[in-house]
């Protein structure tokens, strides 16, 4: 199916980049996962190459500020097997313990009070007091809200899991924007860079519009280029080409063209809308825009890379 998505997809308009740091986050990132006992599969988490993306969505950030997307996104893939691959996410009551503990990591925005007692509490704990200690209460609270959605996004998941449920294409695309953890990723790529849009640019229709179209393609992209893998051992219902299919009756391979020409169509007006934005007088809005385009690429390229979805 990597072959359907490299054929299908319009490659992003923007400019490859790469940290120089990529290679040694990775490392630093596994010993991080490793020394917290977030790992039982090392195989499995070399494949998602976490680092990889981050270095592609960061590409010229202090090398801490790498780590701390590098270790979210470790993190969040650590999760994500955990709830698709190892049985959490099979039903919201197994799930639900796992997210109350998270939770309450949470609730504490990375102040001193005790990680939990599970390693993905302790990770959890590790990346708020880093965050934390940014200096940006702003973006730590935003963070923690970001996080708190996908934890919750996560209990939809494992209810449709339960009861063999496959989600319209609105309420997908809706609660896919939270289940992705694109949000609080942004949210560190902004830390990183030290330029977050303020307050009252964010709220403006024009910027909630972009990011939300660059969340839509990043989620997207990385269904069309995993959708083979995810449906190896039974249909997933988690999934914009499997959405497409039940909502609209289609086969597969009219469901994969489908949801194509709705990422083509979303970049196409994603690229308009920046254009918009940049031929603007507001050089604030900067970082954040290339924030965005970065992981749209950066997501593009990943996706070619990765052995995650072999």
């Amino acid at each position: 199916m990597r072959g359907f998505a490299v054929t299908a997809l319009e490659e992003p308009p923007f400019p490859q980049c790469r940290h120089v740091d990529t290679d040694a986050a990775a490392e630093q990132s596994l010993r991080w996962a490793r020394e917290l006992g977030l790992i039982t599969d090392e195989r499995r988490l070399r494949q998602a190459a976490a680092a990889e993306l981050a270095g592609r969505a960061c590409p010229d950030v202090a090398a801490d500020r790498l780590r701390l997307l590098s270790d979210l996104l470790t993190w969040l893939f650590v999760v994500d097997d955990a709830c698709d691959e190892d049985g959490l996410g099979d039903g919201p009551a197994r799930l639900a313990p796992a997210v109350v503990d998270l939770l309450d990591v949470l609730d504490r925005h990375g102040a001193p009070g005790g990680g939990g007692d599970s390693p993905l509490c302790a990770a959890l704990d590790d990346l708020c007091r880093r965050t934390r200690a940014q200096g940006s209460p702003e973006l730590l609270l935003r963070f923690v809200g970001q996080v708190r959605d996908y934890l919750l996004a996560l209990l939809w998941e494992a209810a449709n899991r339960e009861h063999h449920r496959v989600p319209g294409v609105a309420e997908y695309i809706q609660l896919r924007r939270h289940t992705g953890a694109v949000h609080p990723a942004f949210t560190l790529t902004d830390l990183a860079y030290d330029a977050p849009a303020s307050a009252s640019r964010r709220v403006e229709p024009a910027l909630i519009g972009v990011e939300t179209l660059a969340v839509d393609l990043v989620c997207w992209c990385n269904d069309l280029f995993s959708y083979d893998k995810e449906n190896r051992s039974g249909p997933d219902a988690h999934n914009l080409v499997s959405a497409i299919a039940a909502e609209a009756g289609h086969d597969e391979p009219t469901a994969l063209r489908a949801a194509a020409d709705r990422f083509n169509r979303t970049l196409s007006v994603y690229a308009e809308q920046e254009a918009a934005l940049l031929a603007g007088d507001d050089p604030t809005v900067l970082p954040f825009l290339a924030a965005r385009r970065n992981w749209v690429r950066a997501t593009y390229d990943w996706s070619l890379r990765a052995a995650r979805f072999c």
